[in-house]
C-alpha cells in the first residue's frame, strides 16, 4: 500500500482543492473497499476548513488501523506433543503452493519440525512445485499418487507427522473454486480424515489471497468462507503494486484477520501480520 499512499498524496498535494467523488474512488481503489472510503471521506467534510493531504492520509491510517484486529499472537508448539495442523486454501495462481512451503519455512527457521502434505492432487504442478519447495529447504514433503484423494494424502502426511514427532502439518489443498457445494465437500472429508488422527485437526485454515487482485480477492474470501470457516489470511504479493487495502476490507467486511504476509518471491519474505508495521508502511 505504500506506493499508492504515497501517490495519493502527491497528487492531493498539488492540487487546491480536494474533488471528493476522486477522493472516494482512489480510497476505493486502493482496495479499502466502497465502507471505509465513504467513512474517511465523510470524516474529512466534517472539519469544517480546508483539508490538506495530510488530513487525507492521517485519517485513512486512523480509520484503517482501526479496523484492523491486533498482531497475529505467536504460533506456539501443541502442549499435548501432537502436531498443530493447518489446513490452507485458495484458488490457483494466488501464491498457495509458496505460500505453504514460505510457512513450513518460517517455523523450521524457528526450530519447529514441520511436515508438508501435497494435497492439492488434481493439480500435477502444484505437488511437484511442493516437492521441489521441499527439497530446496529440507521439508519433507508427503504426496501420493496423480488425482489421489486429497484427504488420504493428508491423512498420511498427518500420520507422518505424529510419528516424527513434528510439530507442524500444513495442507495444501483446494487449489480450485469449482462449486461451493463440492468444496465444502472436500474440505469438510478432508477434516473428518484429519480428525482420525486428532479429533481437534485442523487447528488453524487459512485463505491465501493476493494482494493485486483486489475486489476478487474479497470476492473469493467470502466464497471461501461459506464452504469452511476460516480463521485467517495469508496477503501475499504486499510487494508487487503497492496494494494491501483487501487485507483491510476482509477484516472489515468479514471478520477475518490477516495472520501472514507475503513480500516477495525468496522463502524469507514471509512473516506474523503486524499492525503497526503494517499501518506504517503505507506512507
Amino acid at each position: 500500500m505504500a506506493g499508492f499512499f504515497k501517490s495519493l498524496y502527491n497528487k492531493i498535494a498539488n492540487k487546491a482543492e480536494i474533488d471528493w467523488d476522486e477522493l472516494e474512488a482512489d480510497l476505493v481503489a486502493a482496495d479499502l473497499g466502497p465502507k471505509l472510503a465513504m467513512g474517511i471521506v465523510d470524516e474529512l467534510q466534517q472539519l469544517g476548513r480546508q483539508v490538506s493531504a495530510e488530513d487525507v492520509i492521517e485519517s485513512a491510517r486512523r480509520h484503517v488501523a482501526n479496523r484492523l484486529p491486533p498482531d497475529s499472537p505467536p504460533l506456539l508448539p501443541r502442549m499435548d506433543g501432537k502436531p498443530f495442523v493447518f489446513l490452507v486454501v485458495g484458488i490457483n495462481g494466488v501464491g498457495k503452493t509458496t505460500s505453504c512451503a514460505k510457512l513450513a519455512h518460517w517455523l523450521q527457521r524457528r526450530g519447529q519440525p514441520t511436515v508438508l502434505a501435497a494435497a492439492d492432487t488434481f493439480r500435477a504442478a502444484a505437488v511437484e512445485q511442493l516437492e521441489r519447495w521441499g527439497q530446496r529447504l529440507n521439508i519433507p514433503v508427503v504426496k501420493g499418487q496423480p488425482n489421489a484423494d486429497p484427504s488420504s494424502v493428508c491423512f498420511n502426511a498427518h500420520q507422518k507427522a505424529i510419528a516424527d514427532g513434528s510439530k507442524y502439518l500444513i495442507c495444501d489443498t483446494a487449489g480450485r473454486l469449482h462449486t461451493r457445494h463440492n468444496l465444502m465437500e472436500e474440505l469438510s472429508k478432508i477434516k473428518r480424515t484429519l480428525a482420525k488422527n486428532d479429533e481437534t485437526a485442523p487447528h488453524l485454515t487459512l485463505l491465501v489471497v493476493d494482494a493485486t487482485t483486489g475486489a476478487n480477492a474479497l470476492q473469493q474470501a467470502k466464497e471461501f468462507h461459506k464452504a469452511c470457516a476460516l480463521d485467517g489470511v495469508i496477503v501475499t504479493k504486499m510487494d508487487g503494486s503497492g496494494k494491501g487495502g483487501v487485507a483491510v476490507a476482509i477484516q472489515d467486511q468479514l471478520g477475518i484477520p490477516p495472520r501472514f504476509l507475503g513480500t516477495g518471491e525468496e522463502p524469507e519474505q514471509f512473516a506474523l501480520f503486524n499492525k503497526q508495521k503494517f499501518v506504517e508502511e503505507m506512507l
